[in-house]
């Protein structure tokens, strides 16, 4: 039945709920490694959305990769086929007994998810949750500050369900692979967000592409009809650029890994450049960076704020700073 992975029948210690967005779901990376080193014999199972299974596939610190559909179950909900899925995929997830569920995704969604597998419920209480009803669903709560930065909240959660104080920087567990685009030098420009607010404007994105070019060649990546469409309107005014097929995360992966830099906006792309330590300047214009900011070991500079655009100047001036 497409959509539905069966798992094997070996047990599995401890089961993390993240299933989405793609930023959340790295900005969960940093306790799964925390968690590997505090529990170095332990099973660790990450249930995740079919989208962005292939890129959790990847982490080292993962033996199981549970996908759901919710994304995709949701638009047919009610029909026979997305019943018998959504029915098959509960089958899945119970037929596993866990020590550990933590549920970090603090959702009703989420919630219910881990309802429905059996082992000890672990989530945020009432005062730390995004969805306060989802608390009900956990036999153990805890409260986590949501002053803190989304991976440190993770991590602070993960270690209270599973007995250990995370320390240090966070870690990803990500190595930087190499794309085979053709060129061995590349930037990528990422302009695609799903939030109108968080959006630069096309007109700057054509601006910084016309002063980048001829250095590195530009890649303008998308992942919707409407974010390719602008891919194309870009890459259409700035000499050189091209606009790379749409694949798998694991091999978007590549595609970022293999830049020289990276400037985006925020989204869950901009993450991921940041985990794998690739140079990145982050344009954020409609959200709080002191709460889902970019984090990572690599070269890295924020500009803008909620409802602040910074300049194209600003941005070539950050890129002068950080690119050798």
């Amino acid at each position: 039945m497409p959509g539905i992975w069966m798992r094997n029948r070996t047990m599995a210690d401890i089961l993390f709920i993240k299933t989405s967005s793609l930023g959340d779901v790295i900005h969960h990376m940093p306790a799964l490694v925390d968690a590997r080193k505090a529990h170095p014999d332990a099973q660790f199972a990450w249930l995740v959305e079919e989208a962005f299974a292939p890129l959790v596939r990847l982490h080292p610190a993962v033996n199981d990769v549970i996908p759901v559909a919710w994304r995709r179950w949701r638009r047919s909900l009610y029909t026979p086929a997305t019943i018998a899925e959504i029915k098959a995929s509960f089958r899945a997830i119970r037929a596993i007994k866990y020590d550990t569920i933590v549920d970090s995704q603090g959702l009703l969604r989420s919630a219910l998810i881990a309802r429905v597998a059996r082992g000890r419920r672990h989530g945020y209480d009432s005062a730390s949750i995004r969805e306060p009803l989802a608390s009900l669903f956990y036999d153990v709560r805890y409260r986590v500050s949501r002053d803190l930065h989304a991976i440190e909240r993770n991590r602070m959660l993960s270690g209270l369900a599973l007995g250990y104080r995370p320390e240090g920087r966070p870690e990803f567990g990500l190595g930087r692979t190499r794309s085979t685009i053709g060129t061995s030098r590349y930037a990528v420009l990422l302009h695609a967000t799903a939030r109108p607010e968080k959006q630069w404007p096309e007109e700057r994105w054509v601006a910084l592409g016309k002063a980048l070019s001829g250095a590195v060649e530009l890649v303008v990546p998308w992942g919707s009809e409407a974010e390719r469409l602008r891919s194309e309107r870009i890459a259409a005014a700035v000499p050189g650029a091209r606009i790379p097929d749409r694949v798998p995360l694991d091999q978007v992966a590549k595609l970022i890994g293999g830049a020289q830099y990276i400037v985006g906006v925020d989204t869950g792309l901009l993450h991921l450049a940041a985990a794998l330590g690739v140079p990145l300047v982050a344009i954020f214009t409609g959200s709080n960076p002191n709460l889902t900011g970019p984090v990572g070991n690599g070269p890295l500079v924020v500009l803008g704020a909620d409802g602040e655009r910074p300049s194209v100047d600003a941005v070539v001036d950050a890129l002068a700073a950080i690119v050798r």
